[in-house]
């Protein structure tokens, strides 16, 4: 049993958007923005061969969207997908499992990709189950106004065309009920609602796939919530509960989308919870 960083792409947003109210004089600290006030945003996904099964953890956002697209999102260096695989000996055939903690573009986008003659979309991961909650899927397939543009039709309805669509029972947690891995579900709703965080023992420690509840190491402190989120007060909620209980039990954050930091671990000060220690994934996992 082994889990891999699997870095599918980076690119820039907007730091205002990614802070809400914080000022920008506060959080350029962690987070320092270019001359566009653009900051860097990772899309990093987690690898877990678990048995006889390859579980993908999300996607990055792709490359079947137009230039335009793309060109909202500033993508720099050179990471993909297949290249990530190939990195550690495996291919996107390989994959059997695709867990997908939410269906915004940049975490689902991967999924689907345009088949041979770009007539139509097809799986991009051929021989993998999608996996999302029921409550989710039709958050996102009906969506309220402030969500549309990120939840593209492109991307969801091909995985419900394929047959490969499955969905995870919110109240049974049953995805890897069995695995040795300890696997649990943190269902979130303050970004989106029933966002999936996945929780789990590896080499005795509790590391959680934190996606978009706390995207960043910036976004530690209880009151930077992104512009994003669509329940801000329960985004802080969620977070309070969390961080509480990450520094008591000394979890170990895995960040989706800090371009900077692959994980940390937290504690209690005067202040609140805090950061504690920051690790590269090859400095715990050897």
């Amino acid at each position: 049993m082994k889990i891999y960083p699997i870095e599918t792409g980076n690119f820039k947003l907007d730091g205002g958007a990614m802070f809400g109210v914080v000022p920008k004089t506060i959080w350029q600290r962690t987070n320092p923005a270019d001359q566009n006030n653009l900051i860097d945003i990772a899309a990093r996904s987690l690898l877990i061969e678990d048995g006889d099964r390859l579980i993908l953890i999300d996607t990055g956002m792709g490359n079947k969207q137009s230039d335009q697209f793309f060109g909202y999102y500033y993508k720099w260096g050179d990471f993909t997908i297949d290249s990530s695989l190939k990195k550690h000996g495996f291919h996107r055939d390989d994959i059997t499992d695709v867990f997908l903690t939410h269906l915004h573009f940049d975490h689902v986008g991967g999924a689907i990709q345009w088949n041979k003659d770009k007539t139509g979309y097809e799986p991009a991961f051929k021989n993998a189950k999608f996996w999302t909650n029921e409550k989710h899927w039709k958050w996102a397939t009906e969506p309220n106004p402030r969500e549309k543009a990120s939840f593209l039709t492109e991307n969801l309805l091909p995985m419900q065309e394929s047959g490969h669509l499955n969905f995870i029972n919110h109240t049974e947690n049953d995805f890897l009920k069995n695995s040795p891995l300890g696997f649990d579900i943190r269902f979130v709703d303050g970004h989106t609602e029933k966002q999936m965080l996945p929780q789990f023992s590896y080499q005795g420690k509790t590391i959680t796939y934190m996606a978009d509840l706390i995207p960043t190491v910036g976004h530690i402190s209880l009151p930077y919530v992104m512009g994003y989120d669509t329940r801000p007060l329960m985004t802080m909620a969620e977070k309070a509960l969390f961080l509480n209980e990450a520094a008591d039990n000394k979890y170990y954050l895995f960040f989706e989308h800090d371009a900077h930091n692959q994980l940390c671990t937290l504690k209690h000060t005067d202040r609140g919870v805090r950061l504690d220690q920051i690790y590269t994934f090859n400095e715990l996992f050897n």
